[in-house]
């Protein structure tokens, strides 16, 4: 009798979880429903899942409205219906066009009109008509009807109580954007369109016994059938065709890549891993998969984009051998199971980083290469409300000012005399977590053997990409394997630093042959004392510290970093733990005699869980679970597993194993807690092995390259830190840095030897449209001789060339920028666009002028306006003397006192305490360049904040620990900078002001 239930996927109308509507139904008498959201297929996968385990049955349908008002519901008889459906809808989404009062001719699908829109029109074999129980009331005194054989019952189930109708008007008030007082009635659904008990409902429409025959054949007819999990692959089944073609294609480049990978210097243990992993990836059926990654990157490298391989795919060796990565599984000891097993009840998937700059051709490359039949689209993803924007939200519907909201968020309380803000609060936990709209993944695209819609209608959003209605978590309950396309700017420092060796040197660097880097000297040493600016991952001041710490310079102890470091490890103490195994052996004898076994499981990180592969390892070894069980158990880790009831079985399995193996209770929950602290948080191995490739290959760039990767750095963002930190460490490395010049600068930071010049797009308020016209101008005749020239040639406006002048781009014409101003304005008076070509060239006139008061804080205030940063040095801009002269380098002779030192913030990091108490880790610059780093425990975090940017005067007890001081900061305050209303104070300090001269530390590189 349900034809027409919603869930909370009925976006901004329903109000039922798919699990509250499937117990409802069943509680209720019902053995079947039809699940018909509005416009929307987000919930029939998952439902049909969920229905198995409860014995009831789901029929996939779509409730088509324009708005809120009902079109007519369409019921699939089958699978190829409810695709038939998922295309419609999605067509519709798609155009943004309304649906038309009649339903298409349409195969394997039954539409039921809502009785207010029978006008008499003939209807179709599979067209009917519905009558709600609203309906019942006028239905015997219509003159207007269907035939007997035309008519169902049409009941809407949208609400279970009182509760879920008033969250259904908040909803529709938040969605039209007006308070709720004046909700318009054709803007909400009716107060009875609930699910009333199944013997009720048959009461309801007992006079009128042919619907209920009517409703019963269509529900008798239909059904909606989903193979889940490892038993369907929905992935494109053949790459080449054939199976038969797969086998061969992939076998060929796997050879192919033998030679590439150890010119043909094939060890039995490479082969046995090659036959080993063929055979799982043949028999598993996923060698179209494989084939498809190889497709992609191989077009990247084609076009000459760089890109990472990463994630558990990097545990393959074929993905090796395919260039799909550069890790080597065998070097690393990294077992393909982690990334497919047998037992495995959850699909691969590859990640795939391409520089931000590539990423949207390689998205368009897929979709012309595979989706061009509709099989391919990006992945869906939830968007939910959450506490604050709820509460926002639904105190602008209840008429609230915004600063009893913003006050309301704070408090999270109200009086027993504020009853809107008792619903507001009481609304907001009900509405917690509902779907407000559907959104896109961030990374995932799926290519299916069937088209999407078999499975799932679509939208498209801003990218012109179709996007599914379902997530990542109902793409792989149903087999279909995201590829996940990623972007990061690490990359484009990586590609533009080998495009800029090349222009400048000729030199090609296959950046991909990892064998000599590894082993590179230079990156050892960079290692060793945390030299990393600009590197990925290992230049932030955490990796930078346990760099220092482990005094590790080698491959696999920078893998192992990469996941320690993570929040997990961190927060458990295992991460100062394992620095303690790692430099210490005593330690890592006591550590063997407390956990036996759990360190015989995990010797090569001394018995410390560091990669998520260790759970497994763990929970197999010790916990005797399945591999199957122990990977739902990693993954259960993830709060979005942690919902559903295997995962709480699977960890009862876990204690119960342990307990009859005997172990001890104490042991048993040590080892649980250390599994639970940092699964949700770790790295796989292969996925902190990809992480340190890219950074080995950074640090290469930059230990040979120096000048260049941090003029590529600059040009792609920069990286953990601000831009200023990365010109200051290129003049570490003996850069000169000039600003952008209209003669010598492209968009981008360019290269003249050991000269950088900044890229025109750093300037701020400098149009790209000025920039193209600039670079034209250039390539069609030349360098500019002057600024008449150059306002001849470039039909900039007066403010555009003003922010050239002050951004020193004119520079080379040797005229001091007051005087430049001046002239542009004399040149620009009146702006007007000129042709492309003068027939006669008039000299502009020539006007004697007085001489003009020019100082060094000009240049100054210039570029902190223009650019964000200064090529002056901090130090430099201090009012007044420097009160300490003390350096990092000195912190060593101090140890346990007590000093003072002046510091350039370079960073700040907010944590809090186990009680909660806030407080900061600090890094800072001293005047020679050098590191300093700072702990502010609570106490003193509150009393002496950070103020800002800036020097500061930093008191402290030097502390030392691994090799790594830093001082224990005991009062700070902000040392003033001059400013443009304080020139005479700054008289003395003019001759002092150097542009390029820095200390450089090049002879202890």
């Amino acid at each position: 009798m349900l034809l027409n239930c919603h869930t909370y996927f009925s976006l901004r109308y329903g109000t039922r979880s798919v699990k509250d509507l499937l117990t409802e139904a069943k509680q209720k008498g019902y053995d079947r429903f039809v699940l018909a959201d509005i416009n929307n297929t987000s919930a029939c996968v998952d439902a049909v899942r969920e229905s198995t385990e409860m014995d009831i049955k789901v029929i996939g349908g779509i409730d088509f409205r324009n708005g809120i008002q009902q079109v007519y519901v369409g019921i699939a008889k089958n699978n190829n219906g409810f695709k038939h459906l998922n295309a419609w809808v999605s067509q519709h989404l798609h155009e943004k066009k309304d649906f038309d009062s009649a339903a298409p001719a349409m195969d394997d699908v039954y539409f039921i009109y809502p009785l207010s829109a029978y006008k008499g029109q003939p209807l179709s074999e599979n067209e009917f008509v519905g009558v709600s129980i609203d309906d019942l009331k006028r239905f015997a005194f219509l003159k207007t009807k269907p035939a007997d054989d035309k008519l169902v019952a049409l009941q809407p189930a949208t609400f279970t109580n009182k509760k879920s109708f008033n969250a259904h008007r908040l909803l529709r008030a938040i969605d039209v954007n007006t308070v709720l007082s004046k909700l318009p009635a054709n803007e909400q659904a009716s107060a009875d369109h609930i699910m009333h008990e199944k013997y009720i409902m048959y009461g309801f429409y007992s006079n009128f016994p042919v619907l209920i025959e009517n409703t019963e054949r269509i529900l008798d007819t239909c059904s909606l059938t989903v193979e889940y999990s490892k038993f369907s692959n929905k992935n494109l089944n053949h790459y080449t065709g054939t199976a038969e073609g797969d086998v061969e294609k992939l076998r060929k480049l796997v050879n192919d890549g033998l030679e590439y990978r150890y010119e043909n210097k094939i060890t039995d243990i490479i082969q046995e891993r090659v036959e080993r992993e063929l055979k799982i990836i043949f028999d598993m059926g996923f060698a179209s998969y494989f084939l498809i990654n190889w497709d992609i990157v191989n077009y990247a490298r084609s076009k000459n984009y760089y890109y990472v391989g990463r994630g558990s795919g990097a545990n393959s060796f074929v993905a090796f051998l395919l260039r799909i990565t550069d890790v080597d599984p065998i070097k690393l000891d990294l077992y393909f199971e982690r990334f497919i097993n047998p037992y495995r009840t959850n699909p691969p998937d590859f990640d795939i980083d391409f520089s931000w700059t590539d990423r949207d051709d390689i998205t368009k490359y897929i979709f012309d290469t595979f989706g061009k039949n509709g099989n391919a689209a990006l992945l869906g993803t939830y968007a939910t409300f959450q506490s604050d924007a709820v509460i926002r939200e639904l105190g602008k519907v209840f008429g609230l000012p915004p600063d009893e909201i913003d006050e309301l968020q704070k408090k999270r309380t109200a009086s027993k005399e504020e009853k809107y803000k008792q619903l507001i609060l009481n609304y907001s936990n009900y509405l917690h977590n509902f779907p407000s709209h559907i959104s896109i993944h961030a990374s995932g695209i799926l290519i299916s053997q069937e088209p999407i819609h078999t499975y799932v209608s679509t939208f498209l959003p801003p990218k012109n990409y179709p996007t599914t209605h379902f997530s990542m978590i109902e793409a792989e309950d149903i087999g279909l394997y995201k590829f996940d396309i990623l972007s990061q700017r690490g990359l484009g420092k990586i590609k533009d630093t080998l495009s800029i060796v090349k222009e400048n040197y000729n030199i090609d660097i296959d950046i991909h042959d990892m064998r000599h880097i590894y082993e590179d000297e230079r990156i050892k040493k960079a290692l060793r004392s945390g030299n990393a600016i600009g590197c990925f991952y290992v230049e932030s001041p955490g990796m930078r510290m346990l760099l220092c710490k482990l005094q590790a310079d080698d491959y696999l102890r920078l893998v192992a970093a990469s996941s320690i470091i993570r929040p997990g490890v961190a927060k458990s103490g295992m991460m100062r733990e394992y620095i303690l195994r790692y430099r210490n052996e005593t330690k890592r004898d006591e550590a063997r005699e407390k956990l036996p076994e759990l360190y015989d499981i995990l010797k090569e990180t001394y018995g410390v869980m560091v990669y998520q592969e260790d759970v497994i390892k763990v929970a197999h070894m010790f916990a005797d679970l399945s591999l199957a069980e122990a990977d739902y158990l990693r993954r259960g880790m993830s709060w979005k597993f942690k919902q559903r009831n295997e995962f709480w079985r699977v960890r009862e399995q876990f204690f119960n194993n342990c307990r009859k193996k005997g172990c001890n209770e104490k042991v048993i929950e040590e080892i649980w807690t250390q599994i639970e602290s940092f699964a949700n948080f770790a790295f796989s191995k292969g996925h902190s092995a990809s992480y340190a490739v890219e950074s080995y290959q950074a640090l290469f760039l930059k230990a040979y390259y120096p000048i260049e990767y941090m003029a590529a750095t600059l040009n792609n963002g920069g990286g953990f830190y601000r831009s200023d930190v990365y010109v200051h460490e290129a003049r570490l490395y003996g850069a000169t840095i000039e600003l952008p010049c209209v003669n010598k600068s492209t968009g981008s930071c360019c290269v003249y030897g050991k000269t950088i010049f900044l890229g025109l797009n750093m300037v701020a308020e400098l149009t790209n449209h000025t920039i193209e016209l600039i670079l034209a101008a250039r390539e069609n005749d030349g360098e500019f001789k002057d600024l008449p020239d150059f306002t001849r040639r470039v039909p900039a406006s007066v403010d555009q060339v003003c922010i050239l002048i002050r951004a020193g781009a004119f520079k080379f014409t040797g005229k001091p920028k007051q005087t430049l101003l001046w002239d542009v304005h004399m040149l620009l008076s009146t702006y007007k666009p000129k042709p492309d070509r003068e027939l006669f060239h008039v000299e502009a006139a020539q006007y004697e002028l007085p001489p003009l008061q020019h100082h060094p804080h000009d240049d100054v205030f210039d570029e902190m306006e223009l650019f964000g940063f200064t090529r002056h040095l901090p130090f430099d801009m201090i009012r007044g003397e420097i009160p300490s002269q003390l350096r990092a380098a000195d912190l060593r002779n101090n140890l346990g006192q007590t000093v003072s030192i002046v510091g350039y913030l370079v960073h700040v990091k907010h944590t809090n305490t186990s009680k909660g108490d806030k407080m900061f880790f600090g890094t800072f610059l001293d005047q020679d360049g050098q590191w300093i780093d700072t702990v502010h425990f609570p106490k003193v975090a509150k009393e002496f904040p950070f103020t800002g940017n800036g020097c500061y005067l930093i008191t402290g007890k030097v502390t030392f620990e691994f090799d790594f001081y830093s001082l224990e900061v005991s009062e700070q305050r902000r040392l003033p900078f001059f400013d443009r209303d304080n020139a005479k104070a700054l008289k003395k300090k003019n001759d002092n002001m150097k542009e390029h001269s820095i200390p450089t530390r090049m002879k202890a590189l």
